[in-house]
């Protein structure tokens, strides 16, 4: 049966590959978000469901976690990993009987959560309370350990498979000493655990990573919203990307404290997506335009030295960008990137699934769109209709 390009399929085709043979590869980018990261599994189920593995994920700070966790196993182990993790970093009993309480039982959660922990993740360092100046080390300044977390990976991430040519993973953080954001990539090097701990490792909270010489930390300092290695790969491919983003870059006006500290998050963690987004939207039309112009000139002027090192700008690869926004939850507020009570985690895995599943009812990537336009941007808002632009 034609398949919208006039080629022909059948209908044993996984959708994967019908989306792969159309539109390229397949990338996932995870943004970072402590516990708002078990929208990501849901959004990953409904894929996974679908029949599309990614090609390529890429992530930062939990989206590094759960994308080594979706790479480094084989696609029948990637959900059971995936919940398996989730499952050992909820909140313990004693943290679930303090969420019960009445009237605070949401701040009594996030004190237990503070002051004890995380269990599978992270563990309060004793040493940090003693004093401002008390001397830790490089590699140990920090309120909490994440031994916990190192020892939970190491059992569920095969980081053989990741550097074995399988799926591509790029996990982002930021270098202490340089300030430079540094993507860590399987298609350009080997990577381990101390890649994904780097990424994760968000100041004052967690330790900075030693990689080399160098230390580093979470890449969501400077750049929470990783979709920028996709435009920037070399070299570079025609792609449906699915960016998963779980900071709301759009808000009501603050008007108390409380609402203020959630709003100022949501900024600071948004990343500037929306500059990302339309900064790539000009630069794809200009890689289209000059190329379209370099096929325009006559036979000799494009085979002149000069001529052909100006036309190499040009580029007619095409990215569809889908942008699952996560939805707002009931009763959220500035902690809820640490609510890893059972409850918020089920909700928040909850509604990425339906959310992808929607999405992937609607295919916007099969729109006609502007052949000149390189990067096509699909708004995909929880709780508004699909944008395509």
């Amino acid at each position: 049966m034609p398949d919208g390009t006039g080629q022909q399929t059948t209908q044993a085709e996984p959708l994967g590959a019908t989306l792969r043979r159309q539109r390229g590869q397949i990338v996932l980018v995870l943004q970072g978000g402590g516990a708002l990261g078990a929208y990501q599994v849901g959004v990953y189920e409904a894929l996974h469901e679908a029949g599309i593995e990614p090609d390529w994920i890429i992530g930062t700070s939990i989206g590094a976690i759960n994308a080594s966790l979706i790479a480094g196993n084989a696609v029948e182990d990637r959900m059971p990993r995936l919940l398996e993790f989730w499952r050992r970093v909820e909140h313990d009993g004693m943290q679930q009987m303090a969420a019960a309480l009445p009237w605070v039982g949401g701040l009594a959660a996030t004190w237990m959560t503070l002051l004890r922990g995380i269990n599978g993740f992270f563990a309060p360092n004793p040493w940090a309370f003693t004093g401002l100046h008390t001397p830790l080390g490089a590699e140990a300044a920090a309120y909490y350990d994440t031994g916990a977390l190192r020892r939970t990976l190491a059992e569920l991430v095969d980081f053989t498979r990741i550097n074995a040519d399988g799926c591509r993973l790029t996990v982002g953080a930021a270098s202490l000493r340089s300030s430079r954001m540094c993507y860590f990539d399987s298609r350009d090097m080997a990577l381990d655990l101390r890649h994904v701990m780097a990424s994760g490792a968000l100041p004052p909270a967690f330790p900075a990573v030693r990689i080399g010489e160098e230390l580093y930390w979470d890449g969501g300092i400077l750049s929470n919203t990783p979709v920028e290695a996709v435009f920037d790969d070399n070299p570079r491919r025609s792609s449906l990307v699915f960016a998963v983003h779980m900071w709301n870059p759009h808000g009501p006006e603050p008007e108390t404290m409380w609402e203020l500290m959630n709003r100022q998050k949501d900024l600071q963690y948004s990343s500037r997506a929306v500059a990302h987004i339309a900064r790539q939207k000009q630069i794809h039309r200009l890689r289209h335009v000059i190329a379209e112009l370099a096929g325009r000139l006559p036979d000799a002027a494009r085979t002149d030295p000069a001529v052909r090192k100006l036309a190499a700008y040009g580029c007619l690869t095409q990215m569809h960008v889908v942008r699952l926004l996560a939805p707002r939850v009931d009763g959220e507020d500035h902690t809820k990137d640490i609510d890893f009570s059972p409850g918020g985690i089920r909700a928040r895995r909850a509604a990425g699934y339906a959310h992808a599943r929607r999405v992937l009812a609607m295919a916007p990537w099969e729109e006609t769109v502007d052949p000149i336009e390189g990067f096509i941007l699909h708004e995909a808002p929880a709780d508004a209709a699909m944008r395509t632009s």
